[in-house]
């Protein structure tokens, strides 16, 4: 069982980098990435528990990168997690993310909703990593939405009263980082990026002619239909395929089982075939 795509307390998961690692194990996990959104920083404590359960462990992380004024995550794998050149470009990211969190409680409080920022920031494990997410939290928890998904609909998606545009690393900016700790770049999750049926092939051909390698043809829980689409259009680009849950947390709706993707179809060719002998 191989996942390439999943989430710890570093970011926006529910579980320690640590307990990642063991309930991948439980089920049954041979080989595992953490790809915290910008940020690698529970890299050590994962491998060190994945040496222990007998799992190959690949350095990994999940960039927010913006794309003709959209956002895109492309997901680094077996990179050197010390290369100082990204490192610097996540710093960024992640200085940019605290931010759009202000913007967002200044939006809220306009609104009457006061003390977002604060509340949000109190429900990140780590700060640096404040998220929409954080903000939903808090929104459900002080009585302002009935759950996650009306916190979204109501005051935090595209276009809504508290939604900040932000710019994050630039798509090529981020591809290049990668390639130069000498790692493998992959467009997360295409399937759920709102673009018409031609930005999707411009977004993969730009990705192509910057030097990307993969795709994710399963992510999440997407439906056989979606990976064998994601199938062709990796073969028809040219493109490796990655797999990975995108867990974050028990009970998420939308994350598939940690350490238990389904198999590629037959016509991928897979990344993991690509990576450097550990």
């Amino acid at each position: 069982m191989i996942d390439l795509h999943c989430h710890s307390t570093i970011s926006d998961g529910a579980l320690l980098p640590t307990e990642v690692v063991q309930l991948a194990a439980q089920n049954g996990c041979t080989m595992l990435a953490l790809t915290d959104h910008d940020h690698t920083g529970g890299l050590a404590d994962a491998r060190t528990e994945a040496m222990r359960r007998n799992i190959r462990f690949i350095n990994g992380v999940e960039i927010s990168t913006t794309w003709r004024g959209r956002s895109i995550h492309i997901v680094g794998l077996d990179f050197d997690e010390h290369d100082a050149n990204l490192q610097n470009l996540l710093a960024n990211v992640r200085h940019g993310r605290i931010e759009r969190a202000q913007h967002i409680g200044d939006k809220l409080a306009k609104k009457g909703i006061f003390g977002a920022f604060d509340g949000a920031m109190a429900l990140a494990t780590n700060p640096e990593m404040i998220s929409r997410t954080h903000f939903a939290d808090w929104l459900v928890q002080n009585g302002h939405a009935r759950n996650k998904q009306n916190a979204f609909s109501k005051y935090l998606g595209d276009g809504k009263c508290a939604a900040v545009k932000h710019e994050w690393a630039d798509l090529g900016d981020a591809v290049r980082a990668i390639i130069g700790a000498r790692g493998l770049a992959i467009i997360a999750h295409p399937m759920r990026y709102d673009l018409s049926a031609t930005a999707r092939r411009n977004l993969f051909d730009e990705f192509v002619a910057l030097g990307g390698h993969a795709m994710e043809v399963h992510s999440g829980s997407c439906q056989l239909n979606e990976r064998l689409n994601y199938a062709l259009a990796a073969e028809r680009h040219g493109l490796l395929a990655s797999v990975g849950s995108d867990f974050h947390r028990l009970g998420d709706y939308s994350g598939g089982v940690l350490g238990a993707c389904p198999e590629l179809p037959p016509i991928c060719k897979p990344v993991w075939d690509y990576f450097r002998s550990s």
